[in-house]
Parts: structure tokens; C-alpha cells; sequence
């Protein structure tokens, strides 16, 4: 299920530019290809909601892109996937940093976010994310996902195949 946070008064309206059906339907096709079962949510929220559930969850003091929770055992037996958040301000701005569309943006997110609730951790695989990632992209006609792109950004030192 994909909730639409509405936007602060400050914020860009970013929602309006979302088909939420189609997300809904991306969501379903996405963790069944994952094989991930249970209801799952999904929160579409701004910068400062993002922050905030980062550092209590995290403890960084910053926004970020997306965050996943993978549900606990004792509610995953009552039918409960995980949830998500996507900041729709960051989503944005990577959109309209790699010319594609903010719905793109946030499909490529949820996507990654899916991946960690299926157990999937790209900070330490050993390339395992990024490349059922890969896969998953182009099976649903995807850009380049977030591990691939903060692999391009890092120096070589030490990257992981």
C-alpha cells in the first residue's frame, strides 16, 4: 500500500506528479519477483519526515532516500511484509538529475528498498544486492539502481565485485 504524505507548505508538490495505482501495482509485481509475502507500506514523505526517522531509527542526522523495516517475526506471522520510506524531495532531485521521471525515481527506490526487506545488504555482500538489483532493473525496464550508482561515485579502493 502506497501512502502519499501530504506536502508541507514549503515543499514542491511532488505527490500530484504520482500514479498510485501504478506504484501499487510495481510494488506487488516487484516483491513478488523478490518472493517476499505479508502486507506491505509504503510511506512517500519529504526531507524533514525522512530526517527525522533516520536519526530515530539510525542515528543520522540527515535525510535520506529510502529506509526499510523489515517486519518483526512475531508480525510477520500476522501477515505483515515490512514497510518503507522515500523522501519525495530527494527522489525528486534524483530524478531530475538522471532525466527520468520522479514515478522512475521512486519505482528504482522502491525497488532497492524491497531488496534490503528480502535480506539483501549492500554495505556488506559481497556484490550480491547489486547485482539481483541489476536484474531486476532490467526486468522491469529500470535505470541504474542506487548501488550501482554509489559504486560509480566512490573511488575504486576497495570496491567489492
Amino acid at each position: 500500500m502506497i501512502v502519499i504524505e501530504p506536502a508541507r507548505a514549503k515543499s514542491p508538490p511532488t505527490g500530484s506528479a504520482l500514479r498510485k495505482r501504478d506504484l501499487n501495482r510495481f510494488l506487488a509485481c516487484a516483491a513478488k519477483a523478490l518472493g517476499l509475502t505479508g502486507e506491505l507500506s509504503v510511506l512517500l514523505a519529504g526531507d524533514e519526515r525522512l530526517r527525522a526517522l533516520n536519526l530515530q531509527f539510525r542515528g543520522k542526522d540527515k535525510p535520506t532516500d529510502v529506509l526499510s523495516f523489515p517486519a518483526l517475526p512475531e508480525v510477520a506471522d500476522c501477515g505483515q511484509g515490512g514497510d518503507l520510506a522515500i523522501s519525495l524531495d530527494t527522489a525528486s532531485r534524483q530524478a531530475a538529475d538522471r532525466g527520468h521521471t520522479l514515478e522512475t525515481e521512486v519505482k528504482v527506490l522502491i525497488l532497492h528498498g524491497l531488496l534490503h526487506l528480502a535480506g539483501y545488504d549492500h554495505e556488506r555482500d559481497r556484490g550480491q544486492m547489486r547485482r539481483r538489483e541489476s536484474l531486476l532493473r532490467k526486468q522491469f525496464a529500470l535505470p541504474a539502481g542506487l548501488v550501482e550508482r554509489s559504486n560509480a561515485q566512490r573511488p575504486e579502493r576497495g570496491a567489492k565485485p
